[in-house]
């Protein structure tokens, strides 16, 4: 079926964003701006389907970067199956750790809703998905979703505590951001997920690519590009 990927563009903000750095294991600190994962994520939490795919490709940068350090006090151990719980009153099961975030943000984010044709699809979901299938489909349900502010689950911005605001702008034209212009250095790209027949699904690669802002715009390369480093 001849079909064209559209691109849409979603306004989000919100009062608090962290987009962690995965170099810094202990201590949370942020991205400067918002990561292609990140907003890929947002366009998921509207509207996935298994026969469609996110592709991030610009963001704009709309309001001025600026910082806000908390100490929070976190469970240093996780639970397992066989525990009875955490104790969090138990002072030796607590860390005071600080956070470096992100306050006040705004961003367009840029997406193409890529269809992922049949016969590229695992089997099991070719037996569940085949029948009545169109592109326009997709298109017209994350439309409706998006312009009446309805999501499967809450939108975030890097971490889950930091809920956004989204809506949707049409049409999806490019403009400026803050003026603005900096290299933000090497920035996660993606998670790259590869499937096993015989061991199931392998640990997730991390993907990284150069980002660069120019007048507050940050152009997001394809997943296949030379631009991305595995």
């Amino acid at each position: 079926m001849e079909h064209t990927d559209k691109e849409y563009c979603l306004e989000v903000w919100g009062d608090l964003a962290c987009f962690t750095r995965p170099e810094l294991k202990v201590e949370r600190v942020s991205y400067d701006v918002i990561t292609p994962s990140a907003a890929r994520a947002i366009f998921e939490a509207i509207f996935w389907k298994p026969a469609i795919r996110w592709q991030v490709t610009r963001i704009e940068v709309l309001s001025p970067i600026r910082w806000f350090n908390i100490k929070r006090n976190e469970v240093g151990s996780t639970m397992s199956p066989s525990s009875d719980g955490i104790i969090i009153e138990d002072k030796r099961k607590r860390r005071q750790r600080s956070s470096m975030l992100l306050r006040d943000v705004r961003y367009r984010i840029f997406a193409r809703q890529q269809y992922v044709p049949v016969r590229n699809r695992p089997y099991e979901e070719q037996r569940l998905w085949a029948k009545d299938e169109n592109p326009g489909k997709y298109n017209a349900m994350f439309e409706r979703r998006a312009g009446k502010g309805q999501c499967f689950n809450q939108p975030y911005l890097g971490c889950r505590e930091f809920s956004c605001g989204f809506k949707l702008i049409e049409p999806a034209v490019y403009s400026e951001g803050i003026d603005e212009t900096r290299d933000l250095g090497i920035m996660l790209y993606d998670m790259e997920f590869q499937k096993d027949d015989r061991y199931g699904e392998k640990p997730a690669t991390p993907l990284f690519y150069r980002a660069r802002m120019e007048h507050g715009v940050i152009t997001v390369p394809p997943k296949d590009s030379e631009e991305i480093l595995r």
